[in-house]
């Protein structure tokens, strides 16, 4: 038996089951279904306004307050749907990184000190440890500073080492390299490509429009168009053999505008 059939069996750490999302009486996710088994990496492809973000934001447990959710999304066997971050216990919590670092951290608070915020009791020396392994060195000038004062890479790689700490078995990542250059954004990538290859590394949904960063990351892709899932495989099928006009339509964006058309390559 090959190992990708073994992994087909594997207890998934997310399974979301005929997810749908109302707003202000119009349906913009219908009927979403995706596995997440531990250590997969996984990407929700789609344009703005296709639903990928609002699926995400209901797995992580934050979507609008207006929003009507029906359908199940499980966390370790957990249902969490409609329950907020706070409500759930800590094995069915959802880490998270978003596509503006800036907001996601405190203005007002040195790096030294919001790193501080989430440990669970781990020393000093890991915490210096885990920043390395994101990319982050001089590590006494980087705790003495404030969010403005670090570049948009250096806060992104923040705030995946900030998820790290959660230790939860689910990171979403919800367009974490949109707002970067393409030098800052090949850092980011290259970052959660180390971060997600050891053994006990969390799931990882990668919630992306550029199918060129998800080709250089995740091993398996949805694309959603309209609120709905339009086709589903791996990467490599995907972009060797896309089956959906839409999937089509996104190759051959990619192919002719994005710098990083390279990794699509087959």
């Amino acid at each position: 038996m090959s190992r990708d059939r073994k992994e087909d069996f594997s207890p998934a750490v997310l399974d979301v089951a005929q997810l749908c999302v109302q707003i202000d009486g119009k349906q913009q996710v219908n009927d979403i279904n995706l596995q997440l088994r531990a250590g997969e990496k996984v990407c929700l492809l789609g344009a703005s306004g296709s639903g990928k973000s609002l699926t995400a934001k209901a797995i992580i447990g934050t979507p609008p307050a207006h929003a009507e959710l029906s359908g199940s999304i499980r966390v370790m066997g957990q249902e969490v749907l409609g329950r907020h971050p706070l409500m759930r216990n800590a094995d069915s919590r959802v880490a998270a990184i978003f596509q503006d670092s800036a907001s996601a951290l405190n203005p007002l608070m040195t790096m030294g000190k919001q790193l501080l915020l989430p440990k669970r009791g781990d020393d000093e020396t890991a915490l210096d440890a885990l920043l390395q392994q994101v990319g982050l060195g001089h590590l006494d000038d980087l705790k003495s500073r404030y969010p403005a004062q670090l570049s948009g890479g250096q806060r992104q790689r923040v705030c995946i080492a900030l998820a790290l700490m959660s230790r939860s078995k689910v990171l979403v990542a919800d367009e974490p390299t949109t707002a970067l250059d393409v030098i800052s954004q090949r850092q980011v990538v290259q970052v959660l490509q180390q971060v997600c290859a050891s053994a006990d590394s969390p799931a990882l949904l990668f919630i992306t429009h550029d199918i060129a960063v998800a080709a250089q990351l995740c091993d398996r892709a949805l694309v959603m168009q309209q609120g709905r899932v339009v086709e589903s495989a791996s990467m490599r099928q995907l972009l060797a053999h896309p089956q959906h006009p839409y999937t089509r339509q996104l190759i051959a964006a990619a192919q002719l505008s994005t710098p990083l058309a390279s990794a699509i390559a087959v």
